[in-house]
């Protein structure tokens, strides 16, 4: 008796899921709860994960508090190197046809490449359902033009090996169909889950405590600024735009949660800017809910974005945001509802919007209460596990597996 012949209860869904490493950022914590909130639709997951790259921190322990069994790819890792992607290429298929999953899911770029390669490897026992989450994409503000053609014609080409392709956003979406990687019919729209109560629960007088901590007294507008230090990012228009911000006269303080690469060249730019005074370097932190507790406001002006965690998290906390209208943050941030769009690298604009919620304590808790309200229920993970459920349900039944399931809940 073949494995879709035999009951469900007995041999569950075999999922693969593929991440090129748990660091700080919106797919780890999206993985785990993904692989953790499946178990209970009948559905047995193995995550496979690489290796952190140089000056990255960690999130594997969101995996482990859900007690998600992590399979390590020391290969796989965020840097291009052929001989070392494709020996994890043929290990990633060798576990495939030792564990013969269901379905194979890739997530992040270069976790799609690797995991729709080794599928390809596996010859014989490539998985029925190949899907590959986009969290963003790497093909434009990431590299130069001519590889990021070279990265637009690879995305076309794996489209093909895939069943299904995920957007995280519509925006995300649009893109991609935009660069041509697929057609609009491939692609689904399933937007992030987060636990976000558990990230930014903040108990009464949290507020006061983690700012008398970190030396700002409340009089003070203190913005937050939450990621990995790395170009895309462009932590140096934050600092701009909060120098100039201190120009109109706004006593403004700044707070970076986070680390990364680059660190080293920011603090030396706010040095430069005459700003670092007025800097808090708080490096990479698990708890991130005493600082969203602490600040006023956030603040994203990167250049690419999929779905950012740190601006639906400030919503969820009741910060509104300041970002740039690229990716998939406009479907994140209502333009002067809960937040404000500027675009890239107008730090002017960036400067004046903060501005205006700096002299404007109501607006404030105006914008943060919407944007709480409305993100609490959009982005919950409860919401995330029933969209994947019903698009791997969709996808067995094609393909003449709906016997494993387990009937809904």
């Amino acid at each position: 008796m073949s494995a879709a012949e035999r009951p469900a209860a007995e041999h569950p869904v075999r999922v693969m899921r593929v991440i090129a490493r748990l660091n700080m950022g919106g797919p780890a914590l999206h993985v785990s709860y993904l692989a953790a909130g499946l178990e209970e639709r009948g559905y047995a997951t193995t995550l496979v994960s690489g290796t952190l790259a140089r000056g990255e921190s960690s999130m594997a322990f969101v995996a482990d508090r859900l007690g998600v069994r992590v399979v390590p790819l020391p290969e796989l890792g965020r840097e291009i190197s052929p001989l070392r992607d494709i020996v994890a290429a043929w290990k990633l298929a060798r576990l495939v046809r030792e564990e013969r999953p269901h379905i194979l899911h890739t997530h992040t770029a270069k976790a799609g490449t690797i995991g729709r390669l080794a599928a390809l490897l596996a010859g014989s026992a490539r998985p029925p359902i190949v899907v590959h989450t986009f969290h963003g994409h790497v093909l434009s503000g990431y590299f130069d033009p001519v590889r990021a053609r070279a990265f637009r014609l690879l995305e076309r080409a794996l489209a093909h090996v895939a069943t299904a392709l995920v957007a995280v956003s519509p925006e995300v979406r649009d893109e991609l169909v935009r660069f041509g990687v697929a057609p609009r019919s491939k692609f689904v729209v399933i937007r992030l889950g987060i636990e976000l109560e558990k990230r930014v629960h903040a108990e009464p007088g949290l507020r006061e405590a983690s700012r008398r901590q970190l030396g700002v007294t409340p009089d003070r507008f203190f913005v937050g600024w939450v990621g990995r230090m790395t170009g895309v990012k462009r932590v140096d228009d934050v600092l701009v735009g909060i120098a100039r911000l201190r120009e109109l006269g706004v006593d403004a303080v700044l707070g970076l949660v986070g680390d990364g690469p680059d660190r080293e060249g920011i603090e030396r730019r706010a040095g430069e800017l005459g700003i670092i005074r007025h800097c808090l370097f708080l490096g990479y932190q698990e708890e991130v809910a005493p600082f969203y507790a602490a600040f006023d406001a956030v603040v994203l002006p990167s250049a690419n974005e999929g779905t950012p965690v740190s601006v639906i998290e400030s919503l969820a906390a009741g910060r509104p945001v300041v970002a740039t209208r690229v990716g998939g943050v406009p479907d994140v941030v209502q333009d002067g509802v809960d937040g404000f769009l500027v675009d890239t690298g107008d730090t002017e604009a960036l400067a004046q919007q903060l501005a205006v919620l700096a002299r404007d304590p109501e607006l404030r808790a105006r914008m943060g209460e919407g944007g709480r309200e409305r993100i609490l229920a959009r982005y919950a993970v409860d919401r995330l596990i029933d969209d994947i459920d019903l698009l791997y349900r969709s996808l067995l039944e094609s393909k003449g597996l709906g016997g494993l399931l387990r009937p809904r809940s």
